[in-house]
Parts: C-alpha cells; sequence; structure tokens
C-alpha cells in the first residue's frame, strides 16, 4: 500500500511539472519573459512597429537585455498598428496590473495623458515628448536629438562631392524638427551654401515613400541623405542603395542594413533610457517631469562604426561633439533660428 501511494504521488508531481512547463512555452507573443516576482514593464509602440530598425525596435532590445539580465523584471511590447490602438494597448497593460508602461514617441503623448490621469497611481514613461512633464507620475524622456543631428550634419557637408544633400522627416512636429535643425545646421557650419532637400513623408511606416524622395534627391543631385523618419527610412536607405550614394541612419547604428551604404547614424540611446525608468520603477526612486538624454552624458551621440569615414571628417566630428558639450558651440532648437529648415 506504501508503494501504491508513492507512486501516485510521483505520478502526481510528474503532472504538475509538465504543467509547469507547459505553462511557460505559451508565454504571450511579445514576451522576453514571464517572471514571477518584481516588476512587469509593458512598452506600447508607435505604427512603426517593433521592427522599425529604429527607435521602437531599440527601445525594445533595451527592455529585451535588461529583461535577461534581472530576474526581478518581466517585459513585454505590444504593436500598434494604428494610432487608434494607443489607448487600448495601454489600457490592456494597466488592466493586467503592469507597474510601468513605455510609450514609445510624441504620438502617444493623448493616451498617456489619458491614461496617467485616469490612473495616478501608475507609472508611465513617454519617449520624444514632453508635453505630459506637469503629470507626476509620468516620466517624459527627451533626446537632444539636435546634437547627434549637427555631428551628422558636418558628416554629411564633408562626404557630399556635389554639396547637395537630401533629408526625409517623418512627420512635422516640434520635437520632430530638432532632427533636420540640427542636420542643416551643422551641415552649414561646414558649407553655408550647401544645398538641402528637404521631404516631409508624413507617415513613419511608409516605405515606398522614403525611397520616391530619394529618387526625386538623386535627379535633382544629392549624393548623402539622412533620415528621421522610423520605418520610412527603410526606403530611404535601400533607395541610397540602388542609387549607390550615402545614407545617414538614425537612433541607432544602421549600418548593418548596408554596410557600404549608410556611412553613419545619428544614435539616440531609447534602449538606455528605457532601461533607466525601468530600474528606477525597480528600485523605488521614479520621478515624473523631464529626464534630459544628450552628448554630455552618452544619450545621443553618431555610431560606433566609421569605415566610411576618413580620419579627417572623424577628428573633426569629435572636435565638434567636444565643443558642444562645452558650450562652445550652441546647436539650435528652434525653426526660426534655422532659416532653411523649410518643412512645415
Amino acid at each position: 500500500m506504501q508503494k501504491k501511494i508513492l507512486s501516485l504521488a510521483l505520478s502526481a508531481v510528474l503532472v504538475l511539472s509538465l504543467v509547469a512547463c507547459g505553462s511557460n512555452k505559451t508565454a504571450l507573443s511579445g514576451s522576453a519573459s514571464q517572471g514571477s516576482t518584481g516588476i512587469k514593464v509593458g512598452m506600447v509602440t508607435d505604427v512603426g512597429g517593433v521592427n522599425d530598425q529604429s527607435f521602437n525596435q531599440t527601445s525594445w532590445e533595451g527592455l529585451k537585455k535588461l529583461d535577461a539580465a534581472n530576474p526581478n523584471i518581466t517585459a513585454k511590447y505590444l504593436e500598434s498598428k494604428t494610432d487608434a490602438d494607443y489607448a487600448s494597448n495601454i489600457q490592456i497593460f494597466l488592466d493586467e496590473g503592469y507597474d510601468l508602461v513605455i510609450c514609445v514617441g510624441y504620438m502617444l503623448a493623448n493616451a498617456t495623458r489619458e491614461a496617467a490621469q485616469a490612473n495616478p497611481n501608475r507609472k508611465f514613461a513617454i519617449i520624444d515628448d514632453d508635453s505630459n512633464k506637469d503629470l507626476p507620475n509620468v516620466a517624459c524622456l527627451m533626446f537632444a536629438q539636435e546634437q547627434a543631428s549637427y555631428l551628422v550634419g558636418v558628416v554629411a557637408a564633408m562626404m557630399t562631392k556635389s554639396q547637395n544633400i537630401g533629408y526625409v522627416q517623418g512627420m512635422v512636429s516640434d520635437t520632430m524638427n530638432l532632427f533636420g535643425i540640427g542636420y542643416i545646421a551643422g551641415a552649414e557650419s561646414i558649407n553655408p551654401t550647401i544645398k538641402v532637400q528637404q521631404y516631409n513623408a508624413n507617415n513613419f511606416a511608409d516605405a515606398a515613400a522614403g525611397s520616391a524622395a530619394v529618387q526625386n534627391f538623386v535627379t535633382n543631385g544629392a549624393d548623402v541623405v539622412y533620415h528621421a523618419a522610423g520605418g520610412t527610412g527603410a526606403g530611404v536607405i535601400s533607395a541610397c542603395e540602388a542609387n549607390k550614394i550615402y545614407a545617414i541612419g538614425v537612433d541607432s547604428d544602421q549600418s548593418y542594413i548596408a554596410p557600404n551604404t549608410v556611412c553613419t547614424s545619428a544614435m539616440k540611446r531609447v534602449d538606455t533610457a528605457a532601461q533607466d525608468i525601468s530600474l528606477a520603477v525597480l528600485n523605488g526612486n521614479f520621478t515624473g517631469g523631464v529626464h534630459k538624454y544628450d552628448l554630455s552624458n552618452a544619450g545621443v551621440d553618431i555610431a560606433p562604426t566609421t569605415t566610411l569615414l576618413t580620419p579627417e571628417i572623424i577628428d573633426k566630428v569629435n572636435q565638434v561633439k567636444n565643443d558642444i558639450i562645452s558650450g562652445r558651440i550652441v546647436v539650435p532648437t528652434k525653426t526660426s533660428e534655422c532659416p532653411s529648415f523649410t518643412l512645415k
């Protein structure tokens, strides 16, 4: 009888073990892991999606690494296919008891505000928007993208042979305009008469529009093109590659996409920011308001890949970087300070 009882007990343990293993295998799509302690962090993308090769993807990669390294943090993302998904995706995380919801991009500003006001005891973070800085439960993760853009503008002006360069922007807004203002100012610091062709795609997920813009730029003489357009930038890079001109990436080091085409990228460390704010929640020192990332704290920078850059260009970029950090160069942040910026 004792042997029979022992056998039944072992069978029960085995069944429970199999059930447990099965539950691990059915982890939700988009989850990095399903931890049992600590905090849960949810990330909501904008319409560019998590595979935009830009700031959505970089933000998620940062959270995924943090999740893998820290057993007290579980991270998951939800993709927004349209603007209508923003509020509902945020609400899903709130309903599931997530401790922090990170919203990627200024397009989620209104949805973030509504959720934060309705849930004052929950914590939120938003990338590239400071309109919610008055809310104590919202951390606004802001980047001096004009500084990194200034550096790649210097690169573009030193690499162009035609003194004619291009710029594709995903959408016009005060935040997005910083990319173009910085880029143009940096290029004009090298050549005040350089021509900068500009195009507003009005979309962060339209690769075809990015490609068409480059085709038009090339027809009109451009030989270097910078994009600040999320997924639309994939079309920019592929068209630059097809036309054998240089492309400049954004947000992350995009040289891996086309190593002989992407000469540099304006990096924005959204991965670091997402990790920082998650750890702040975990450690109990979350604060709302603006959290600023710039050249001085390595929150923005030029990409480390310099294979296509000459030593002269690298030296100039390093000099300019130091001058920005020291204050000897003040990068403009308003359209009124950069008359050559023409996007509306």
